[in-house]
């Protein structure tokens, strides 16, 4: 389970530290992959594999099944750390998510995302808006 957020920068050549807490979790391996949001999405290797199997399930006359299946697996790149903790964010990835040098590698239970720094804050100022003001029912959560 991946929780917290940690600060990072993004080297020149492209190369983003996974933070070491979350390296446990990756040690059989990772995709990186377009996210929802306007962010990353780090899956490790156990979860991608009945994730993909999901997507592979889905109806193929479902046009939204093959839009996000595209999304997803035509954007992934296998997680690649070096002896530092380093991965290479391929620059279509970095793109898509409009990284620049600062930004948030977070914890989502199932997933990391990866945010710029900037993005990452204005999209958490908007939950919390959203939620202050209840136009975000919490109550069919159950919990």
């Amino acid at each position: 389970m991946f929780t917290g957020r940690y600060y990072h920068s993004i080297e020149a050549k492209g190369r983003l530290a996974i933070p070491q807490t979350f390296r446990e979790g990756l040690a059989s391996g990772g995709v990186i992959t377009w996210g929802l949001d306007g962010c990353l999405f780090l899956f490790p290797a156990s979860y991608w594999q009945k994730f993909s199997k999901k997507l592979a399930s889905l109806s193929l006359t479902n046009q939204s099944a093959r839009n996000l299946t595209r999304l997803l697996i035509q954007s992934a790149v296998d997680l690649n750390l070096d002896s530092q903790g380093r991965t290479l964010i391929p620059d279509y990835l970095r793109q898509q998510a409009n990284l620049k040098k600062q930004v948030v590698v977070a914890g989502s239970l199932t997933r990391i995302e990866i945010w710029d720094r900037d993005l990452y804050h204005q999209h958490l100022d908007l939950i919390a808006q959203k939620i202050n003001e209840g136009s975000q029912s919490l109550d069919s959560l159950d919990i």
